[in-house]
């Protein structure tokens, strides 16, 4: 098999460019010390002895590309992850959202779905289920089928019902899922409200105005350039006033967005500010 440092730069750099021209699923931007590091996993666990036997599966067989992006876009998540993020959402942004006729809230790279039935838990409890959307997406067909269906290992309950607690959670935790063996199932009433769909931030527009943008964890993946890119998309899709939640690593410090968002707490999320507050900002820096 490949040995860790045998895959040369120039090597993944011109089989991104290939993947991006025949798939149109384009990591060229990504992290290239994060995505070589993935690539080089690949290679171990499915034991190519070659970068050009690597090569081969992805451009000759088109049925080994859904297998490299499941491993090059694998995002570790939990429910309530980061218990103080949702803390604020809970008590400084979801009263806020609470004052519109209808709530769009777009979960970006939401990978397989803890995210999005923490945020429906939250919106269940502020009494906001009747008038919200929650629009979930990811690059992975497979971790949306994933979150499609709520079902989750039975293992990870007692964690997630420690950091729903510590979100300022006061029910019983087990109300939201039914046990089966091995496995949780979530609530149907909790999905009623979510939008699963393919999204790739790299490469696709902005498809609707929201009032909250999270997306956690994945930018640290992109380099700057790219991150760029994703802010834009996310400015174009923020109402003025919206919210912007990002990862506990994550920052929109050092770009355009800086001058025209401002951190709400502690936690990462930003407000937007209103046009008329841009326009000054803008002319008086």
């Amino acid at each position: 098999m490949i040995e860790p440092d045998l895959i040369k730069d120039e090597e993944l750099e011109s089989l991104l460019t290939e993947i991006a021209e025949l798939y149109g699923y384009d990591f060229t931007q990504y992290s290239k010390a994060s995505i070589k590091r993935r690539v080089n996993r690949i290679c171990l666990i499915d034991k190519f002895t070659s970068f050009a036997e690597l090569r081969y599966q992805l451009i000759k067989q088109h049925s080994y590309l859904q297998r490299f992006i499941e491993e090059i876009t694998v995002n570790v998540t939990e429910m309530f992850r980061d218990p103080s993020f949702y803390k604020a959402l809970r008590e400084q942004v979801l009263p806020q959202l609470g004052t519109y006729p209808l709530i769009r809230i777009w979960l970006a790279g939401c990978s397989t779905g803890e995210e999005v039935y923490s945020v429906a838990i939250l919106a269940k409890e502020a009494g906001l289920m009747h008038k919200i959307l929650l629009y979930a997406t990811d690059i992975n067909p497979s971790v949306l089928e994933k979150a499609r269906n709520g079902i989750f290992p039975i293992s990870q309950m007692k964690l997630y019902s420690e950091n729903y607690i510590l979100s300022g959670g006061q029910r019983n935790f087990s109300e939201y899922y039914a046990a089966n063996y091995d496995f949780a199932r979530f609530n149907d009433d909790l999905k009623e409200k979510m939008i699963f769909a393919t999204h790739n931030l790299v490469s696709d527009r902005s498809f609707n105005e929201f009032q909250l943008i999270i997306c956690r964890n994945v930018l640290i993946y992109f380099d700057k350039d790219l991150q760029a890119k994703v802010f834009k998309l996310f400015d174009d899709s923020l109402e003025h006033l919206g919210f912007l939640g990002l990862g506990s690593k994550e920052t929109i410090r050092f770009s355009k967005l800086d001058k025209h968002y401002h951190q709400i707490s502690t936690e990462k999320i930003w407000r937007k500010q209103k046009e008329e507050q841009r326009r000054f900002k803008t002319d008086f820096t």
